[in-house]
């Protein structure tokens, strides 16, 4: 029993003293984080040429020769989740253990706070397996916002003007078009709902971050091929009902059925002239 209490306090002043640490209690994750950018930073400043061989097993000849136009490849994407979890500091548990194999770049909380997780240039463990348009592997060309909601609750005002003015300074620095901003529902509609009916999409529109329908529409024509249609905006149709839903809980959202009313259609016939 007094052992079982001298180990519960020596486990108890560990835990104050990592929480009280200057550092801050995510000392051991930085430094992992710097140590990992580190090994990169020593691949981009790699000048080996590359060792090839021809068909017959010969060594074809390969130099380096470095030049002088080139950058860093920049985001072109953003994709916008929910955390599926109860508070701010969860998420940051869930992208801070190796285990799950999840990140995002930023993390808004309820309250306004943004958390910066993965430098922009960086590859982060966010989108998954999915598609939209020609790309298949989104993770390379995004960056990924976390929102703290439960995906069954409001959007809270300051959460959102936080997210709002993220959300200008990346389409600012990286030039990222009006229509890349995408939920994670749109890119995996298979698999994902979020950011879900309740996220406010037409506010974003509004602001220049992804497109909403006008208030008045041009009924859609007769015969409407509106499977064509999604995929001409970037959904993948090859499971059609989930390309409906995740659809309609962007632009819809008061229905979210995977069937296409006459009012969907109208609003998708009105939306395709803007991609």
């Amino acid at each position: 029993m007094k052992q079982a209490c001298y180990l519960y306090l020596g486990i108890l002043v560990l835990a104050l003293a990592t929480a009280c640490s200057p550092k801050g209690p995510y000392a051991i994750t930085n430094k992992y984080y710097t140590h990992q950018t580190d090994s990169f930073a020593r691949v981009i400043k790699s000048e080996a040429p590359p060792l090839l061989v021809d068909s017959t097993g010969a060594q074809i000849p390969s130099n380096w020769v470095g030049t002088v136009n080139f950058g860093i490849r920049k985001p072109n994407y953003v994709i916008i989740h929910y955390t599926a979890e109860d508070s701010l500091k969860q998420t940051i548990h869930t992208f801070t253990v190796k285990h799950t194999q999840v990140s995002a770049h930023y993390v808004v909380g309820k309250t306004g706070q943004v958390v910066h997780m993965v430098n922009d240039y960086l590859r982060a463990n966010q989108a998954g397996i999915g598609k939209w348009g020609s790309i298949t592997d989104m993770n390379s060309c995004s960056i990924g916002i976390e929102i703290d909601n439960n995906g069954h609750e409001p959007y809270p005002p300051a959460q959102i003007n936080s997210l709002l003015a993220l959300l200008a300074k990346l389409k600012k620095d990286y030039s990222i078009p009006t229509a890349n901003f995408i939920g994670h529902q749109d890119w995996a509609p298979k698999r994902k709902p979020d950011p879900g009916p309740l996220f406010p999409w037409k506010l974003m529109a509004a602001h220049g971050f992804s497109y909403w329908s006008d208030d008045l529409l041009e009924a859609a024509p007769d015969n409407y091929d509106y499977i064509t249609a999604l995929r001409l905006i970037g959904y993948d149709t090859s499971k059609p009902k989930d390309a409906i839903v995740a659809f309609k809980r962007h632009f819809v959202q008061k229905d979210i059925t995977p069937t296409m009313t006459q009012f969907d259609l109208n609003v998708l016939y009105n939306l395709s002239k803007k991609y």
